[in-house]
């Protein structure tokens, strides 16, 4: 486990800019020595806030504002922490940091690391891991829906739900090690503990809190939903439509976007990443003529197909005036195979068509009209459909790409236990060598498991002053 260093740190705790507010933290033990420099003349209560001026060390005056003292363990941190309120201009919220590390100097006091604050949060047991990275979740939400689930993981209610399914794994390895240690005991484990029951029902519970965090995750990290397909078939143009903007530029010139143009948009709480690329075309046109592509274009090409690359959702534009090219069958040749793809039939306007969406066993076809926002909302509906988005009643946990990892782990490893569960007391020792590695995975979330390596990564990527 990752040492906890002793000496007091401070930082801005507020966003960097000008505002009505701003905010200096400190934390540390025992922070008497610094509030007897800061404030000589007054005593501060823990947990009151104090109105009083911020003095520089020749007794001029900074700032004005509250200060609040909590005594460790009843903190952030779980050690002393002191806050400055005071003015949120910049200038005047690094004369006050600047001002605390001169009083600490002599107890060691300095400038905090990203993430320091919450991670000795997590070492002092005041959050655990799952919790501390709720925090900066939390801090990140981009819509309505991902604050109120970083909100539910950072009470704890996700991490309670993984304490309970880690006492269920460990009741029932309590069970099958007990039978491993007394063989003489001419026992049918498995039918008098009815321990394939209860592994079904773990297996059952993980199964939803899995859906749940799933659903979490697409909150968190949104869906990238790229834009590909020919010069002037309208990819700026259905930005601008799903955005309800005129974010990108629009003209009849083939070959106006160069490079990405990337906006984000939310449906139903789902931050969609859409991503407009520059069209792809080859020298050779589809009459046989060169077409003049310069050094930028190419590069915008290039670009194109390396977002193709990295899509959680591909919607491949085409004409549906002039129907289906040879450039449009080559394109979809190169498109990955494991990346759901859109056929986007735009120009409905100009093609007679009707909005509509033909779901086939190898493709899904919409037919819209991105410049009369015609069919729109029938692409909406496919790209929710697509990321898995469901509207339920149920929680839904913030969740992280780690614990999705370790949970289908934890999945993994029930499912070799039930395999092994059916060889009846022939395979007890895999089964409960499995159990073992299920209840790790699951720990990994909340931190009870967890390396020194991955805790520096997690808080490495927080705020300075959180």
């Amino acid at each position: 486990m990752i040492k906890l260093d002793s000496f007091p740190i401070a930082a801005i705790a507020t966003a960097p800019g000008r505002g009505g507010i701003g905010v200096v933290r400190v934390s540390g033990p025992r922070l008497e020595s610094l509030l007897a420099t800061l404030f000589p003349t007054v005593s501060l209560e823990p947990r009151r806030a104090t109105y009083l001026p911020f003095l520089a060390a020749d007794g001029s005056l900074i700032d004005q504002g509250l200060a609040i003292y909590f005594k460790a363990p009843h903190s952030y941190t779980g050690q002393d922490v002191l806050e400055l309120q005071g003015h949120g201009g910049p200038v005047v919220l690094q004369m006050l940091l600047a001002r605390c590390l001169e009083a600490g100097k002599e107890s060691g006091l300095r400038l905090a690391q990203p993430g320091e604050f919450t991670q000795r949060a997590f070492m002092n047991d005041k959050l655990d891991l799952a919790q501390a990275e709720a925090v900066a979740d939390l801090i990140e939400a981009s819509t309505e829906a991902a604050v109120k689930s970083a909100s539910q993981s950072l009470s704890g209610a996700f991490s309670k739900v993984i304490h309970a399914l880690v006492d269920q794994v460990v009741n029932l390895r309590m069970l099958v090690e007990a039978t491993l240690d007394f063989p003489e005991e001419e026992i049918d484990f498995l039918e008098k503990s009815n321990a394939r029951g209860q592994l079904e029902g773990i297996r059952q519970a993980l199964k939803l809190v899995f859906e749940q965090s799933a659903q979490g995750a697409l909150l968190r990290d949104g869906l990238n939903v790229v834009l590909a397909g020919q010069p002037n078939v309208g990819k700026s143009s259905l930005l601008n439509a799903l955005a309800g903007d005129d974010i990108a530029i629009v003209t009849p010139i083939a070959g106006t976007t160069r490079d990405k143009v990337v906006e984000t948009i939310h449906l139903n709480g789902v931050p969609l990443n859409v991503i407009d690329t520059a069209g792809i075309r080859d020298a050779a046109g589809d009459d046989g003529n060169d077409v003049a592509i310069d050094v930028v274009e190419r590069i915008g090409i290039e670009r194109t197909w390396a977002e193709v690359a990295k899509a959680d959702v591909i919607l491949h534009l085409m004409d549906a005036s002039r129907g289906p090219t040879r450039d449009d069958e080559l394109i979809v040749e190169r498109f990955p195979s494991n990346v759901p793809v859109i056929q986007v039939w735009n120009k409905i306007d100009i093609s007679g068509h009707q909005p509509n969406i033909d779901v086939m066993p190898d493709a899904t076809h919409i037919y819209l009209s991105a410049h009369e926002n015609q069919g729109i909302d029938l692409l909406r509906d496919e790209l929710l459909r697509i990321s898995g988005w469901q509207q339920t009643g149920e929680s839904v946990y913030l969740a992280r790409e780690r614990h999705l990892y370790a949970l289908q782990s934890a999945r993994e490893h029930l499912d070799n236990a039930a395999d092994h569960a059916a060889q009846t007391d022939q395979a007890l020792d895999l089964f409960a060598e499995e159990l073992r590695l299920a209840q790790d995975s699951l720990n990994s979330i909340t931190g009870e498991f967890s390396s020194d390596d991955l805790l520096g990564v997690i808080f490495s990527r927080f705020c300075i002053g959180k």
